[in-house]
């Protein structure tokens, strides 16, 4: 393991975080908020930068481990100086963490009791944080730095959401440079939308941030349930659907082929379920719920993209609905969004191609000596793939019921235990019971909020990025 490599890009990264935190201090003047926490974390996030940037300048090249070392140690870095201007701003330094973790994740669960209370640039970071982490702060951080070159090649796949690497062109940098470019264009236009439907500028941009970002922090407690405004709903319904989707193929569907979207098998699959979830969570508030059809059609459809997405935003307290709608959303809890979209969760092809696989399965016990390839998009997916994912199914899972097991130990009921778990390693946000769209995760005890963050952390950057680093072998020369 090569240790000054990995400490010198940490170096360089920090330098880029302690930049960007100058965004909010800009803010802060604006509205006549205090300085310090914002200066005083650009301070210490830039010289410690510049002193691992100085002090381990190493040319050395990198392998596999390397990126998953600076992929990793890079977001928990982010979050653990990103938590700066929450401890200045005198929040706890656990539950600093816990929101700084959960911005950069685009989880959007929160322990801020009193988020009005809060200034305007502290509130506008916060929500900053999920549209840097959202596209992927390693992602920026390859567009923008071309002294990685071929070595960033490690990071977009340590980082890159989904089971296979979705590249743009054959060059790492312009790839990620062409994803931001969209996700840029595609935020400033939902802005537009927003101011259009009656914002004002901030909330356009705050929500727009954790929108595109699949991430659900809002600047008020009742999140868009406050505006109480359907045209503004429906805005952000249609976005979060598009943030849901590969941007690669929103890049081809503008530039290269008009139907790449409505090709694609993992696209089509996403658009199926939510409608079928829409259509079952719709009947069941009109049957259960007493709501009118236009009014249950309304809640089902946000409720239903803002969870699958894992987004997290709320326009109704949910955890108050029947068993039936709430089975419906848990439901698409464990599925989230698709590969290369800004979602979190398992992800729609990773379902896709369980359901061929067991399909599969099931034919050649009827036919043993039958060769059947599993397919998406007309293509053969190779059977390393398909290990690969059997593999992080199995140990999400298993991470999740050790963090469901672990909460229950510490005195939560089982449905709040079980959507926390899945809530934060699936980068969703709220769940249900003492987690509810209403509530918030400062009833945990210390050790589930930690427990909580490594989940965030490890849910973010798909498992084995993480998990690989807890194997003896990574670390051994």
């Amino acid at each position: 393991m090569k240790y000054g490599v990995i400490l010198n890009v940490l170096g360089a990264l920090l330098r880029f975080l302690g930049a960007i935190m100058l965004v909010p201090l800009i803010v802060a003047i604006y509205y006549g908020d205090s300085l310090y926490p914002f200066l005083i974390a650009v301070t210490i996030t830039g010289l410690t930068g510049i002193f691992l940037s100085k002090r381990y300048n190493s040319p050395d090249e990198w392998k596999a481990r390397e990126g998953f070392a600076i992929v990793a140690l890079g977001w928990l870095s982010a979050a653990v100086f990103g938590s700066i201007p929450y401890m200045l701003d005198g929040i706890s330094p656990v539950n600093s963490l816990f929101e700084s973790m959960s911005g950069f994740t685009t989880t959007g669960a929160t322990v801020l009791l009193d988020i009005e209370a809060h200034s305007r640039s502290i509130l506008f970071w916060r929500s900053m944080t999920q549209w840097l982490g959202g596209m992927g702060i390693i992602m920026l951080f390859i567009a923008i730095l071309p002294k990685l070159g071929v070595a960033g090649r490690q990071l977009f796949r340590a980082e890159a959401p989904g089971p296979t690497e979705d590249k743009i062109k054959p060059r790492i940098r312009e790839t990620a440079k062409i994803l931001w470019m969209v996700y840029c264009s595609i935020s400033l236009i939902e802005v537009v939308a927003l101011l259009l439907a009656g914002m004002s500028v901030y909330d356009a941009i705050t929500h727009t941030f954790t929108t595109m970002a699949c991430g659900g922090f809002s600047p008020y407690a009742q999140s868009i349930a406050s505006f109480n405004n359907p045209l503004i709903e429906g805005i952000i319904t249609l976005f979060m659907f598009i943030a849901g989707a590969n941007f690669a193929l929103h890049y081809r569907t503008l530039y290269t082929d008009r139907k790449s979207l409505v090709k694609d098998d993992e696209f089509k699959f996403y658009a199926v379920v939510i409608i079928i979830a829409t259509s079952i969570l719709t009947f069941s508030l009109w049957n259960y719920m007493d709501e009118t059809i236009s009014s249950s059609f309304r809640y089902a459809v946000f409720q239903v993209i803002s969870i699958m997405t894992t987004t997290g935003f709320a326009t109704v307290d949910f955890n108050l609905w029947v068993d039936s709608a709430k089975i419906v959303l848990l439901a698409v809890m464990f599925i989230g969004g698709c590969a290369g979209s800004t979602s979190g969760g398992i992800k729609v092809v990773r379902f896709l191609l369980l359901l061929k696989y067991a399909k599969r399965a099931l034919f050649k016990s009827i036919h043993p000596r039958a060769v059947q390839p599993i397919k998406h998009n007309n293509k053969t997916v190779p059977d390393d793939v398909m290990q690969a994912i059997v593999s992080f199914v199995v140990i999400y899972f298993m991470i999740f019921a050790v963090s469901t097991g672990l909460l229950s130990l510490m005195g939560m009921d089982i449905i709040s235990s079980v959507t926390a778990s899945i809530a934060t390693l699936g980068n969703i946000g709220p769940g249900f019971g003492l987690v509810g769209p209403m509530a918030n995760f400062d009833v945990l005890p210390l050790v589930g909020k930690i427990l909580l963050i490594a989940n965030m952390w490890i849910g973010r950057l798909e498992v084995f990025t993480v998990i690989v680093m807890l194997t003896p072998e990574f670390w051994r020369r």
